[in-house]
């Protein structure tokens, strides 16, 4: 059993009240990457990169989509990620939102924000460069805020025996948290690279992160993360001289 301290060794701590660590310390468990994993990047598009390292609340007006500085903050982390998944050989799932204007979810939404024209939002939802699909990956649009709701991603999953998910991207409220929430629902083992996922609001990353640790997700740091794949690697390798 990992020690409470261990557990909460994350970037909550300074925002999270001591009753309030005390309250959810039986949550505290030995954190893993799960078996027969794949690789899920959430919403890596363009249009949360725009503006710059800003502050969001400055880029706003301007470009209403910015993560500014959490998501620039991210791309490094990011990178060493998405290198280690590519090391060990695992199956990698994007997901970005739909852009067709016929396939945009009528009915209930939850933002004023006016629909863009179709050229805008190609663009605008395109995989960001730093992290450009290669051809054995799969992408897959969404309606919705979770990659498994009106999508074939469940039907991948099973058809590749896949039990477990690390899942990195944005925005930490919203379509990770749904997009894990389900994942743990349908009982897979989801882990969460805590430097590579990040939101508009740092408060709200924080806590929303701190929700999904004790309840449905591993977070994990991601030296973590990354030794665990360096391991897969190898046995890969091994595997392939055999």
């Amino acid at each position: 059993m990992a020690s409470v301290d261990k557990f909460e060794d994350h970037c909550w701590k300074d925002v999270i009240p001591t009753d309030d660590l005390k309250l959810y310390s039986p949550y505290a468990r030995e954190t893993y990457v799960g078996p027969d994993v794949a690789f899920l990047a959430i919403d890596l598009y363009n249009a949360v990169y725009r503006g710059g390292p800003g502050r969001p609340v400055d880029l706003d007006a301007q470009y209403p989509n910015s993560c500014g500085v959490f998501a620039h903050r991210a791309v490094e982390p990011t990178k060493t990620l998405f290198a280690a998944v590519r090391r060990a050989g695992l199956q990698v799932f994007y997901c970005t939102q739909e852009t067709r204007p016929n396939n945009r979810p009528m009915g209930a939404v939850s933002t004023r924000r006016t629909m863009e024209l179709p050229s805008e939002a190609v663009d605008k939802y395109g995989i960001y460069h730093e992290f450009a699909p290669q051809p054995q990956d799969v992408i897959i649009t969404k309606q919705r805020a979770s990659i498994f709701q009106g999508t074939p991603f469940l039907s991948h999953l099973n058809l590749l025996g896949i039990r477990s998910l690390i899942i990195c991207g944005e925005s930490t409220s919203g379509c990770v948290r749904a997009s894990s929430v389900d994942a743990y629902s349908y009982g897979f083992h989801v882990s969460l690279v805590e430097e590579c996922i990040y939101d508009r609001a740092e408060l709200t990353h924080k806590v929303n992160l701190f929700d999904m640790h004790h309840k449905y997700c591993d977070v994990m740091h991601l030296d973590e993360i990354v030794a665990h794949l360096d391991g897969l690697a190898a046995r890969r390798l091994v595997s392939a001289a055999e």
